[in-house]
């Protein structure tokens, strides 16, 4: 398959495993972080770690909009269910586990009127089938899913859907990778120490490699834009790595055969056209970040849930044990947890780590690599 087969040539791999392996220098190590859990997941399915020399190090970030949603917003949407509205929303969020120990499908299977959709087109046709009831789109989503909604809201004012608004959590990746940098862990502590970033691969098709110019200034720190196959990976790292040894902090594109330095500006006059940002959003495990989330515009008020129903301030909080936190932020990897591959499991999730497809916690338990890190801790 072309722009598929090609990127996953196995005599490709190996010699690009070589080059990294002679241009790494023994004595310092390399901590890389993909923020996209896209990339996680290539790194695990492909054993792109296995392919690395000893000190090149790959550091897990937030990974997707599933796993930094705070719990208070899935306790929000299940309290807008109880109220009588039809909440539709994509199949991870299901999942999530919310306060005590409740999820939507779980509010789902207590009565609640909750469906899982494919797209936003999917809530607008439901919304026209159920005049009579309110029908909630439960947006969620980095850069890459905003402008879909923006096109459900403009529609649905189009056609005068007066049944119908959206709960908006779309977030934003350039002020989280920011807040990162800025973190304790990172500037005081030293806990996780990043020497360069992956740049997620569908956010940049939309935003552009210009936003990341700033962070690589900013914080001395280089980005390489990556795709998701795993000579994507590879290549990116070999990309960063020769960054690193001459002291360079530039925005480096290796994903050219979609993301340009401009981006897809119809869909950003599309979101900027709806949206606009909110002075704050929590992240799960980042906490409050400032102008890191977009909430609708005054002029489509009326298709904003948040005006039309009222939610309580729930002070949720993640199932004591649970280390999501700080896995999205770098600090721990899943199998540091203590529920991991015992009491969480994808049966069983304890946390949104673990429930979504792009998570870090079940990228390990999907391939296997919690099996390969115990086996080496016992040998050690």
């Amino acid at each position: 398959m072309k722009y598929v087969d090609e990127f996953r040539d196995k005599a490709i791999a190996k010699n690009l495993a070589k080059q990294i392996a002679a241009e790494a220098d023994p004595a310092r190590q390399y901590n890389l972080m993909e923020f996209c859990g896209g990339h996680t997941h290539a790194i695990f399915r492909y054993g792109v770690q296995d392919l690395m020399p000893d000190n090149v190090h790959f550091v897990h970030g937030p990974g997707c909009p599933v796993c930094v949603l705070p719990i208070p917003r899935i306790d929000n949407a299940i309290e807008l269910a109880e109220q009588g509205a039809i909440i539709c929303t994509y199949g991870d969020m299901m999942r999530v586990p919310a306060s005590k120990r409740n999820s939507l499908i779980k509010a789902k299977a207590d009565g609640s009127d909750i469906r899982m959709i494919y797209s936003t087109q999917d809530a607008l046709k439901i919304a026209r089938e159920n005049p009579d009831r309110k029908v909630v789109f439960f947006a969620i989503g980095f850069e890459t899913t905003t402008p879909p909604t923006a096109v459900a809201i403009k529609v649905a004012a189009a056609e005068g859907l007066k049944n119908f608004s959206v709960f908006c959590n779309h977030v934003l990746t350039p002020a989280a990778i920011q807040h990162i940098l800025q973190s304790p862990e990172v500037r005081e502590l030293g806990q996780v120490h990043i020497d360069g970033f992956y740049g997620p691969s569908h956010v940049s098709s939309v935003i552009g490699s210009a936003p990341y110019d700033y962070f690589a200034e900013e914080f001395q720190k280089p980005v390489v834009i990556a795709g998701f196959e795993p000579l994507d990976v590879m290549q990116s790292t070999l990309m960063l790595i020769r960054q690193i040894n001459e002291g360079r902090f530039e925005v480096e594109n290796e994903y050219t055969r979609v993301v340009t330095p401009e981006g897809n500006e119809k869909a950003q006059d599309l979101v900027s056209e709806v949206f606009e940002l909110r002075r704050s959003f929590e992240w799960r495990g980042l906490g409050e970040v400032p102008y890191s989330a977009l909430k609708i515009k005054a002029e489509f008020a009326e298709y904003d849930a948040e005006r039309r129903f009222t939610v309580s301030e729930s002070k949720g909080k993640d199932v004591k044990g649970c280390e999501c936190p700080a896995i999205l932020r770098g600090v721990k990897k899943p199998t540091d947890c203590k529920l991991f591959g015992t009491v969480c499991t994808p049966d069983n999730p304890m946390g949104s780590c673990m429930v979504s497809s792009e998570g870090s916690c079940a990228a390990y338990w999907s391939y296997g690599r919690f099996r390969l890190d115990r086996a080496k801790e016992a040998a050690e």
